[in-house]
């Protein structure tokens, strides 16, 4: 069984235009239980770029929350548009379980096709290594360091305002409200 008031970190982009930024802002928010937001972490990072998973797990690996971190949540594989996280790595260099969330079930051949296009074919084989995307309540997640059973308990202690764990939401909401002056899209 998860104690309660576990600290996780959840991690999201912000908006960017992918025709005139270099880099996006990512923001990770730390919480504790899923009320007591502990700390907000930053960092940015190249659009469609490979610097995603190192720039991670170095904001984790500073961060003063680390010893107490538990899990990673991500609000899906990739930031700033196909700048794709290893999250076998980002678990294994930080020794901290991640778990991917995805609102809708992903359309992997459509996603290998575009980055076959791109010319990004070894972004199609970190998002094979992350594993099966798994179907809980109504969404779907991909996990590295953690087994299926303790990403369900995480998830109904974390999810308590919307299908996505609270940190994801609030990462969600600072990332847009800095970069666009105000939060805009899902939360």
């Amino acid at each position: 069984m998860v104690k309660k008031e576990i600290r996780v970190i959840g991690i999201d982009d912000s908006p960017f235009n992918k025709f005139r930024d270099k880099q996006a802002l990512v923001v990770g928010v730390v919480m504790r239980g899923g009320s007591f937001v502990d700390g907000i972490l930053s960092a940015k990072v190249d659009v469609d770029g490979n610097d995603a998973t190192y720039k991670l797990i170095g904001i984790i690996e500073k961060s003063k929350f680390r010893s107490q971190l538990r899990c990673i949540f991500l609000n899906g594989i990739a930031v700033a548009g196909f700048n794709v996280i290893d999250i076998a790595e980002l678990s294994r260099k930080t020794k901290i379980p991640v778990v991917v969330i995805i609102r809708q079930n992903p359309d992997i051949e459509a996603i290998n096709s575009t980055l076959a296009k791109l010319n990004k074919g070894d972004k199609i084989e970190i998002i094979k290594n992350a594993g099966e995307v798994k179907k809980i309540g109504k969404i779907y997640v991909q996990f590295a360091g953690i087994e299926y059973h303790k990403v369900t308990e995480i998830l109904k202690l974390y999810c308590t305002r919307s299908l996505l764990p609270e940190p994801l939401r609030l990462a969600h909401l600072i990332a847009s409200g800095i970069v666009l002056g105000e939060s805009r899209g899902r939360a």
